[in-house]
């Protein structure tokens, strides 16, 4: 029977609208169960089913899934099932002005992240734009340890270094902050080896494989796209990317499959490796780019995030690819 039909049924028959009205306020509104509405008004339990049925369907009862903020609820559980997520959390913006999408997206994951710490974990925090922001959007964390991932990317634009942003997190938490001071860059391996001996490098680095959740942003292999493609000479970009480098997390290069490219400028990184970001419980991936679809894509099939804080517009670019 439709619901014009239903409604119809009602209005020829004001008895049982008061008695179909009746039930479904006890039930949706009162929080009663199905047997404790049959026992106060004396029916079956299979009535009181039925008249909660017809309720819905003549139009007096209308269930709604109310979008409380900029989240978009839908986009967001599609992302999630699609890909096999831990946590995706879509803000309801399009794709713009990059500075805007940052505070967006930085906002919306300092809430994930507060509702996602518990007190036994050890946050990671990679350098990035959008991490940035994120960091200095976090009111309130359990007093959890905070670990630096990746050595500095100095960028004209941004005040934070990797330092500042573990600094800032630990005050929130009111806990340990784990830190170094190096270039997420070096010369050459040889010096790369000899800065992993440091005391200080060696004892943060130590820390990685306690880390339970991190927080790391995602780079597309293309200028303006990625800090540390920007921060590497042209010919080894142009190397990088015949031999299918499509973006980096942390300063782990992949490929469309997400598989490591092993390469000098891999060799010459101060940071967590790829083993040890896939070994993290949880990665939360914070990208805003629409044009770093693949590199996002990538990272997902190569396990090195497991989560992700993006936007509509590339959230629809992700789905569009499956």
């Amino acid at each position: 029977m439709s619901s014009r039909e239903w409604w119809m049924d009602f209005s020829a028959r004001p008895a049982q609208l008061v008695l179909t009205a009746s039930v479904a306020r006890r039930y949706y509104l009162d929080g009663k169960s199905k047997t404790d509405i049959a026992d106060e008004l004396g029916l079956s339990r299979f009535r009181v089913a039925r008249l909660l049925e017809a309720a819905r369907l003549g139009g007096l009862v209308r269930i709604e899934i109310i979008n409380p903020g900029a989240i978009d609820i839908d986009l967001s559980a599609d992302l999630q099932s699609a890909f096999g997520l831990r946590h995706a959390v879509v803000v309801d913006a399009p794709g713009g002005d990059p500075g805007t999408l940052r505070q967006a997206l930085g906002r919306a994951a300092a809430t994930l992240l507060t509702e996602i710490a518990a007190d036994d974990d050890i946050l990671g925090l990679a350098w990035s734009r959008a991490v940035s922001v994120m960091t200095h959007a976090l009111v309130r964390l359990p007093a959890i340890p905070v670990v630096q991932l990746t050595g500095a990317l100095i960028q004209p634009d941004v005040a934070d270094s990797s330092v500042d942003l573990v600094r800032h997190a630990a005050r929130v938490s009111g806990s340990a902050a784990h830190f170094f001071y190096a270039p997420a860059i070096v010369p050459d391996p040889a010096t790369a080896r000899a800065l992993y001996e440091q005391p200080e490098i060696a004892r943060t680095c130590a820390m990685f494989s306690s880390v339970s959740k991190a927080v790391v942003g995602i780079g597309r292999w293309a200028a303006g796209e990625s800090a540390v493609y920007d921060a590497t000479q042209p010919e080894a970009r142009r190397d990088l990317h015949r031999r299918g480098v499509c973006g980096e997390i942390c300063g782990v290069l992949v490929d469309a499959t997400g598989r490591p490219v092993e390469s000098d400028l891999g060799r010459r990184m101060i940071g967590v490796s790829a083993a040890q970001l896939r070994a993290i419980p949880e990665v939360i991936a914070l990208a805003y780019s629409t044009a770093r679809s693949p590199a996002v894509q990538a990272a997902i099939r190569g396990g090195l995030i497991d989560s992700v804080v993006t936007h509509s517009s590339l959230a629809r670019a992700l789905l569009a690819k499956l």
